[in-house]
């Protein structure tokens, strides 16, 4: 895991540093998502390394195509998977959106800043799924989308699942007493999952506590160029976690950022799947048969940042009858990564209709992914091509199999 960088704006000469790092041998190049659909060297990992190196030395001009090439990059770090000399692109290309944040006007920082509070904050969150709600059940939704009045809005409003009324996750006490982390996007869109974990936690003989002082991990403001305001969150977490040993993630996007913001208060972070796969206690739990085709779909979070793409399988695999098989082409991003697919709609169409092509290649009943933004954005290709296929978290579908209702 790569350390984080201070809270403190990166300086150029740190980034450039990492910048050096890079050897320019191009083995990046075939495994990048956008470099693979633009063929452009300027938005491959290399390319990007190069014009970052000029930009920060002054050797290049901070232009709007530079900016452009920077903000096209899904920060999948699918390039550190490939990457001979181990160069921290992540880390690198955070720094960079952090520096290139900083040269916004005042008013569009604001703006950004408010949008992400709405994250941070669960009293915003609860404010905003009531009012959603609300949207979607008036009749409000069909009438704006008949109008077409939505614009830049239709594709974020559309990715939202029919949201349920809100219900409280809440402390189960037990033995073996681990957190449960409840994030944001999640705990809006994808509260079906967190009361799946807390419930499969629950039956292998754990005690689940959920804070109500936890906060965003942070990783949408360290994507967004606000460093400050991730380790703000940071520490609002590390005091509400405090005491516990493990905290628990279902969602593999926050799990990294998780475990950077924990890790200096000593807490383990463990990723759901990975947990609940070798948690001791399965051999007093018998699931219902599932004789179904599962696809897993490997987030990049997942197999490039937590470097595990075998527990999700070997969930799956504690259903009897279910066929578990890897979605083809698991090698690259879906498009999602976190609001890309809202801030950069082309690109993550173009990634998302080679994910469509797989779906309809493998014809299974279900799409198991582990990450609460790639299942947004495969659902919204998945209904709009008349697929059949279920998106679902792994431990959604185990938990289920045991008698889970949601």
């Amino acid at each position: 895991m790569s350390t984080p960088f201070p809270s403190s704006l990166p300086d150029p000469a740190q980034l450039a540093g990492l910048a050096n790092q890079c050897v320019a041998c191009g083995l990046c190049l075939p495994h990048c998502p956008t470099y693979r659909k633009t063929r452009s060297e300027a938005d491959s990992p290399r390319g990007r390394i190069f014009m970052m190196r000029g930009v920060l030395e002054g050797q290049l001009p901070l232009s709007g195509a530079f900016v452009h090439h920077i903000d096209l990059c899904l920060a999948c770090r699918r390039c550190e998977a490939v990457c001979p000399s181990r160069v921290e692109y992540g880390r690198l290309v955070e720094g960079m959106r952090a520096r290139l944040a900083a040269e916004q006007s005042p008013l569009r920082r604001r703006l950004r800043r408010r949008l992400l509070a709405v994250a941070a904050s669960p009293g915003q969150l609860r404010l905003a799924e009531s009012l959603l709600r609300f949207w979607q059940r008036s009749g409000l939704r069909t009438l704006a989308r008949s109008l077409g009045i939505l614009g830049k809005l239709a594709k974020a409003e559309a990715a939202l699942p029919e949201l349920q009324p809100h219900r409280a996750i809440h402390d189960r006490p037990g033995p073996e007493e681990v957190g449960l982390f409840l994030g944001c996007v999640a705990r809006l869109a994808d509260s079906e999952t967190l009361r799946a974990t807390a419930f499969l936690l629950e039956k292998l003989g754990h005690g689940v506590r959920v804070p109500a002082g936890q906060a965003c991990c942070g990783a949408l403001h360290r994507h967004a160029g606000e460093p400050e305001e991730a380790e703000a969150l940071a520490r609002r977490n590390r005091e509400a976690f405090a005491g516990l040993k493990t905290v628990i993630v279902a969602a593999t996007g926050c799990a990294p950022a998780l475990k950077e913001a924990l890790a200096p208060a000593g807490i383990a972070v463990r990723e759901a799947t990975e947990y609940l796969a070798a948690a001791p206690g399965w051999e007093n739990l018998h699931p219902a048969p599932l004789n179904t085709r599962i696809a897993v779909h490997e987030p990049c979070s997942q197999i490039n940042a937590l470097k595990d793409a075998a527990s999700p399988y070997a969930l799956l695999k504690r259903l009897p009858g279910a066929e578990v098989l890897p979605l083809p082409g698991n090698d690259q991003c879906c498009g999602g990564a976190g609001a890309y697919f809202l801030l950069q709609p082309e690109m993550a169409g173009k990634l998302l209709d080679d994910k469509i092509d797989a779906i309809r290649a493998v014809k299974p009943d279900f799409i198991a992914t582990a990450n609460v933004g790639c299942a947004l954005h495969l659902g919204c290709g998945v209904k709009d091509s008349g697929l059949g296929s279920e998106i679902a978290h792994p431990v959604t579908l185990v938990a289920r199999q045991l008698g889970f209702k949601s």
